[in-house]
């Protein structure tokens, strides 16, 4: 395998598939443009999967947890022990990801990247890469062997979701302090400051976002310099974004559609895109979150998210409340009659 798996080349959207769509739907018994943007997301989703009618059926969520060393710094409401509690949550079938992912009939996969305490969870994927990344605000958060390892975590749940023939693929996470290590990232990628970017994540006051900005200052001092994508990532990521941000890019590689997650998962999508730009095609995005600095993200990557609830919660849980709409969507294109048979009159032209 290439080393440098992630610049290979991504699946080329299937032109014809989009465009036998858009004539298909041009046929539904129905006035143009009245489903609104559902209306774009079949074609993209035939041009994807190479059908005129698509499907999001077959669905696979990956949950990547890792901890991280800034959480030392006091940037979260909650203590680093609820980053292993909640993935036997994950797998007892009790966190909200779980009941959905239940509801949904989809695959879920919970990948253990490297937590601060020593976890031996049935049912959970542990890969042990250390006991989460180091501060950040004192040092690199990982070393570029250690960021590889992460990524191809990521690529390798990929390739899982490939066996089982996949339709969608979803990607969550989970780790106390990652919406500050999201925020320091997504800083250092668009040139933003803290202030413009972090949030109170799972719950933070005034004082606690005050002092989430201002550690991230400091991080971003700490690690001033012109860095590629890997580079940054290196110094201020986490586990379980660089999984995701191979997983993003393997998905498009291997030709599995993605729909991304809110402000962390965007962040990852926006690491993924930097790093091999032709992945876009395959990122659907699935709401937009109330965590501030998701918007800056989602212009950065021209995206369109397709449901607003001010969700904040993280684990994979926006994109699949989103999946029930793809799926309505993929039946009404293919389920409604055309004008002619239903014996309909057309509109005059």
């Amino acid at each position: 395998m290439n080393k440098q798996w992630w610049l290979e080349p991504c699946r080329v959207p299937d032109e014809a598939a989009r465009q036998a769509a858009r004539q298909r739907d041009a046929l539904l018994t129905k006035p143009a443009g009245s489903l609104g943007r559902i209306e774009a997301v079949v074609p993209q989703l035939a041009a994807l999967q190479g059908r005129a009618r698509p499907s999001a059926e077959h669905l696979f969520i990956a949950i990547f947890a890792g901890d991280h060393g800034v959480a030392e710094e006091g940037v979260s409401a909650f203590p680093q022990s609820v980053t292993g509690q909640m993935l036997a949550n994950f797998v007892n079938g009790g966190a909200a990801i779980s009941v959905l992912a239940k509801q949904l009939e989809a695959t879920l996969e919970v990948v253990d990247l490297g937590t601060a305490a020593l976890l031996s969870l049935p049912r959970v994927r542990h890969l042990s890469l250390g006991p989460g990344t180091r501060n950040f605000a004192r040092e690199s958060a990982m070393s570029a062997d250690t960021c590889r390892l992460a990524m191809q975590a990521g690529r390798d749940s990929v390739l899982r979701a490939q066996q089982q023939r996949s339709e969608l693929f979803i990607g969550g996470e989970m780790g106390i302090g990652n919406t500050t290590t999201a925020a320091a990232l997504a800083c250092a990628l668009l040139g933003c400051a803290p202030h413009e970017l972090a949030g109170p994540g799972t719950g933070l006051d005034e004082a606690g976002v005050a002092h989430k900005r201002a550690v991230i200052e400091r991080a971003l001092a700490l690690h001033a310099g012109s860095h590629d994508t890997l580079g940054w990532m290196q110094r201020l990521g986490g586990f379980e974004l660089a999984a995701l941000t191979g997983a993003y890019v393997a998905c498009a590689q291997q030709g599995i559609v993605v729909l991304v997650d809110g402000f962390i998962c965007s962040v990852a999508a926006l690491c993924a895109v930097r790093l091999n730009p032709a992945c876009r095609d395959w990122l659907l995005f699935a709401h937009r979150s109330a965590e501030p600095g998701h918007a800056a993200v989602l212009s950065a990557l021209d995206a369109q998210p397709l449901l607003d609830l001010g969700l904040r919660l993280g684990e994979g849980s926006g994109a699949a409340l989103a999946v029930p709409l793809l799926r309505m969507a993929c039946a009404l294109h293919d389920g409604m009659a055309t004008f002619e048979e239903a014996a309909v009159a057309v509109k005059h032209s």
